[in-house]
């Protein structure tokens, strides 16, 4: 299982979020590269980047940022937020990003979806968000009418090999993940689903370990110092 740091920007600065809100905004650096270097230098294997301004409002702005740390990083970098267009993803993948992360586009656009996956295949990863098992979009701002189970079959018969799989409900709450609706969605497709939202500690992420996923996203817990990355990495 991956552990995958995550680093949220909005205004050039590395910042969470409380279950996505852009009115519980907590800013933890001036500088999201230095924050990158950190996390590879305590032995991050993969750098998981949100773009928050391009995700609400498709201002690409932070994609200069995003694709120095992806030039200056050994490990790989994925990068998601706002990417609703193929000229974008091939603006990042060509600017060193490993992965790039569809949401709001994959559900809206499948025809986008598919060319995407058939141009760039496991570069691309699709990124499921939901409330109450629910797929949302536009920076969470909206939910839609199609389960996530069911979305998560319709892009593997498509192509995928990764789906990140975030219940908002757990975001960035230190509450723990549901690590239910992880099983369920592990179970349910044959492809990669890492996980995210909700780890508060060492044992969330032993607990993950047991739902199948290939991966967790940590963001908040290292942040606030609840969670020790490379202590993470070694359990």
């Amino acid at each position: 299982m991956i552990i995958y740091p995550a680093i949220d920007i909005i205004n050039g600065k590395c910042v969470r979020l409380q279950q996505g809100s852009y009115s519980e905004v907590t800013v933890f650096g001036d500088s999201p590269a230095e924050m990158a270097l950190k996390w590879e230098s305590q032995g991050a294997q993969y750098l998981h980047v949100v773009d928050l301004d391009a995700a609400r409002s498709g201002n690409t702005e932070n994609h200069g940022i995003i694709k120095q740390i992806a030039k200056t990083l050994k490990i790989p970098v994925q990068v998601g937020g706002g990417i609703r267009s193929l000229e974008t993803v091939e603006d990042l993948i060509s600017g060193g990003l490993s992965r790039v992360i569809l949401g709001t586009s994959a559900v809206n656009d499948q025809e986008m979806l598919k060319t995407a996956l058939k141009e760039y295949k496991e570069k691309i990863v699709v990124g499921i968000d939901a409330k109450d098992g629910m797929v949302a979009i536009h920076g969470w701002e909206q939910t839609s009418d199609l389960s996530a189970i069911a979305f998560a079959k319709k892009v593997e018969e498509l192509g995928a090999k990764t789906v990140i799989y975030t219940d908002i409900s757990r975001d960035g709450m230190l509450k723990g993940p549901n690590l239910t609706a992880m099983g369920e969605m592990a179970k349910a497709v044959g492809i990669a689903v890492i996980a995210s939202g909700g780890v508060s500690c060492l044992k969330d992420i032993s607990d993950l370990k047991t739902t199948g996923v290939s991966g967790v996203i940590v963001g908040k817990a290292l942040y606030t110092g609840n969670l020790e990355l490379k202590a993470a990495i070694n359990a």
